[in-house]
């Protein structure tokens, strides 16, 4: 009897331990509870103020910017869909400083404050949204997602993140018209939002701010380029592979004590090159290839005397090239391929420079091999284009002109009136280089004769150095670009390539979208989706949505490079600097290989093209107190 009821005790007090045990809830119960308290707000929508202390979280921080951080993380996290290496798998309880790509710092106002510094999350293949919560990030110093699968826009919030020196969100799927709440950022010395879908109109502001890298390319921009944008003291400037139109300002003289490099490739820009390009006496890549300007190389292009590559291949240029571009002391690459010169200085004769790379194909010069047919060339060298009557240089008259062979454009780029009947070149074999292959028409003149430039070997990468910001903005970052060239044939191993210039103008088949990228890979073109990037591969992103690529039609023309820079891959975590791993890539073939014996030309390949421009990797973080 004593003993069953003491049993029956036991049992009682058991039954109670458990019941009250099942009642308190365990701390991941008590995070989603958490969780579900942090409510989604309307995309692009500002923050409440006071958000921060409307919710409560029934946990304790150090410091209230810590408990912010928190409710950004855990906002942010709830608006991801995807996240195959479970990157973001320990965001959670309120050590925000151990989450993974999450770097804490000493707040510069009050060092005895840990405060979130940075968020690095390059490559983590996580595809979700950016939400409003965001904005409440008001210490950081960078913000690097690129190589990821975030869609949506860049919301309005972003505009609280005062201290903000680089932000990278390159590599995704973001759209929308350019993200003008990177304008008002105070701070901000890199901008890099290439390989996304912005479309629309460039903003005057974005090339008077005071930027040290400017990355737009591989987007759907559709303008023309903003007078401002010799305002701009960036060092490297990439616009390639947009829809823009129109002339190039001639306000880019103004960039002379500032411009290293800039890149026009593959937009649909027309008109005559601004004489005022020869001021850039610091440029060291200059390329404007696959567009239709017009007219002719201006003699004062001798002026870009640091210049290496000089590209402006796949035009309607025509008249003399001028030996004053060819003796530029530092000259490594000169591409002049598919225009309509119909002359040349003895000095620019690719077989008589050992030392420079030039590339002098498919034009109307009398004793060339592979050069255009005089049926082609008459009309256009018969008609010069008088740049100094015209309002942007000559576009007036170059609708009589036939489009430039190979418009490479990633994405779809619907020329208007697609007058190419004459543009694609007829096939190699009908171009036999023998005697005069045209009525040498046009006399080698052309005073203002304009030089094209190549891209050879990569300039050495120009280290972006931003002045500290004023008071509390932490100074940026030295931005180091892998050294190595930039320009190569092949792009990284995993690298996603840019829209590919097929050599000859014959016509370009456009192969099915794999999962390369732009820039032939992510890095230069608009391409349907990015794919997910390479977990532990130092080049750029691995899956960017795949830009057109054109296989030329046969190996007697070396293909056109077309070099973008991928988007920035590793950046270290603030703390740690350890600058990106080089990239090796070989130069471009600087003599197209002969042709066949064959009569038939062998099967067309796909060349995948180099990068563009310098190789920039997300700068790594400050290493100095308070960041």
């Amino acid at each position: 009897m004593h003993a069953s009821g003491y049993y029956l005790v036991i049992s009682l007090l058991l039954l109670s331990s458990f019941s009250s045990f099942s009642l308190a809830p365990s701390h991941s119960e008590a995070s989603f509870i958490a969780h579900r308290q942090l409510l989604t707000l309307n995309e692009n929508a500002d923050l409440p103020d006071g958000l921060e202390f409307k919710l409560d979280l029934n946990i304790t921080f150090p410091n209230p910017r810590l408990r912010k951080a928190y409710i950004a993380l855990q906002a942010w996290k709830k608006a991801m869909y995807s996240d195959p290496f479970n990157s973001t798998g320990n965001w959670v309880g309120p050590k925000v400083c151990d989450y993974n790509g999450v770097f804490c710092a000493p707040a510069l106002d009050d060092p005895n404050q840990n405060v979130v510094a940075g968020i690095d999350l390059n490559h983590f293949d996580i595809a979700g949204s950016l939400p409003v919560e965001l904005g409440l990030f008001t210490d950081i110093a960078l913000f690097h997602i690129n190589s990821n699968r975030f869609c949506g826009i860049i919301p309005e919030s972003f505009s609280r993140l005062t201290l903000l020196h680089e932000l990278d969100v390159s590599n995704n799927r973001l759209v929308g018209p350019f993200p003008e709440v990177v304008i008002s950022l105070p701070s901000l010395k890199y901008l890099d939002i290439r390989y996304n879908d912005f479309n629309g109109e460039l903003p005057p502001e974005i090339f008077e701010k005071d930027l040290d890298a400017l990355f737009l390319n591989n987007n759907r921009f559709v303008s023309t380029i903003p007078e401002t944008l010799g305002s701009s003291p960036a060092s490297v400037v990439v616009i390639a592979n947009n829809k823009l139109t129109g002339c190039i300002p001639s306000s880019i003289g103004n960039m002379n004590n500032t411009l290293n490099e800039i890149i026009f490739l593959n937009n649909s820009l027309s008109g005559c090159l601004p004489s005022e390009i020869g001021k850039l006496g610091k440029a060291t890549v200059f390329d404007v290839g696959s567009n239709s300007f017009s007219g002719v190389l201006p003699r004062c292009f001798k002026g870009l005397s640091q210049v290496e590559r000089f590209d402006v291949s796949h035009n309607l240029l025509a008249g003399f090239v001028p030996e004053g571009i060819c003796k530029l002391p530092n000259l490594v690459n000169f591409t002049f391929s598919y225009n309509y010169f119909n002359g040349e200085a003895q000095i620019c004769n690719p077989p008589k420079r050992k030392d420079i790379a030039m590339d002098d194909t498919s034009n109307c010069l009398p004793g060339r091999p592979k050069q255009k047919s005089p049926k082609i060339c008459y009309p256009v060298v018969s008609k010069p284009v008088d740049c100094s009557k015209s309002m942007c240089g000559g576009s007036s008259s170059s609708s009589s002109l036939p489009k430039p062979h190979p418009q490479p454009s990633p994405s779809p780029k619907a020329h208007p009136p697609k007058v190419p009947k004459p543009a694609p070149i007829p096939p190699k074999s009908k171009l036999p280089p023998k005697p005069a292959l045209f009525p040498a028409p046009a006399p080698i003149d052309d005073p203002h004769e304009r030089s094209p430039i190549g891209h050879s070997t990569p300039p050495p990468p120009p280290l972006v150095h931003s002045p500290p910001p004023p008071i509390r903005s932490p100074p940026p970052p030295p931005v180091h670009p892998p050294p190595g060239p930039v320009y190569s044939l092949l792009p990284p191993v995993h690298s996603p390539l840019p829209p590919v210039h097929s050599p000859p103008t014959a016509a370009r088949v456009p192969a099915p979208a794999p999962n390369d990228d732009p820039h032939d890979e992510s890095p230069i073109g608009h391409f349907p989706s990015s794919p997910p990037p390479l977990v532990h591969s130092p080049p750029p992103p691995v899956h960017s949505p795949p830009p057109p690529v054109y296989s030329p039609p046969s190996a007697i023309h070396s293909p056109r490079q077309v070099p973008s820079p991928p988007p920035p891959i590793h950046s270290p975590p603030p703390p740690v600097h350890s600058p990106p791993p080089p990239v090796h890539s070989p130069p471009p073939p600087v003599h197209s290989p002969p042709p066949p014996p064959m009569v038939s030309p062998p099967p067309p390949e796909v060349v995948f093209p180099p990068n563009l421009g310098f190789l920039y990797s997300s700068p790594p973080p400050p290493m100095f107190p308070g960041y």
